[in-house]
């Protein structure tokens, strides 16, 4: 938007529009944001999860603005019947922790919805692991999710156990950051 459109924007009391073409990257924004992005991510999974949630409740649930859910995810919100349903996948990107061989947060940058939901269900098949299902990471193994391998050998993951007890899917546990 050039400059003498954001001022007569400014000057009639509105926001300049976004471009709607311009993809918001989650790396580029203010912390605030960040975590407010994060949150509108977790709106979308579980509207898949559950179709007759609506995203008012949903972004309810998750602490979030429905407005800030459209903002950030427009294009993965298609209106029917009055309603707000979410598209089967989407392609924004996120940036996800997993463990690697030694215990330590690795950052995965994903670029889909299929990925975010590839690295959940592993770390739930890692935690069924270390409750005492052995075969839980039978499938993951020798697996890789947006180009990072994934640890599925026992010795390792008995080695790593102290360190998987604080993990967390979204923020590394270490960094000194929340």
């Amino acid at each position: 938007m050039a400059k003498r459109d954001k001022k007569h924007a400014r000057r009639r009391g509105r926001q300049p529009r976004l471009n709607p073409r311009r993809k918001l990257s989650n790396a580029k924004l203010p912390q605030r944001s960040q975590l407010a992005y994060d949150r509108a991510l977790h709106v979308l999974a579980s509207m898949r999860r559950d179709p007759k949630l609506s995203l008012t409740h949903a972004a309810k649930l998750e602490g979030v603005k429905r407005e800030t859910v459209k903002k950030y995810f427009s294009s993965t919100l298609k209106e029917s019947h009055g309603k707000f349903r979410v598209t089967k996948s989407d392609r924004y990107a996120a940036t996800l922790y997993i463990p690697d061989a030694h215990g330590n947060s690795v950052a995965v940058n994903t670029t889909s919805s299929k990925d975010r939901e590839a690295l959940g269900r592993y770390l739930r098949d890692l935690g069924r692991y270390l409750r005492g299902d052995r075969d839980a990471l039978a499938k993951w193994h020798g697996k890789r999710v947006a180009g990072v391998e994934l640890v599925t050998a026992g010795r390792t993951i008995v080695a790593i156990e102290p360190a998987l007890s604080e993990f967390s899917l979204y923020r590394a546990f270490n960094s000194g950051s929340e």
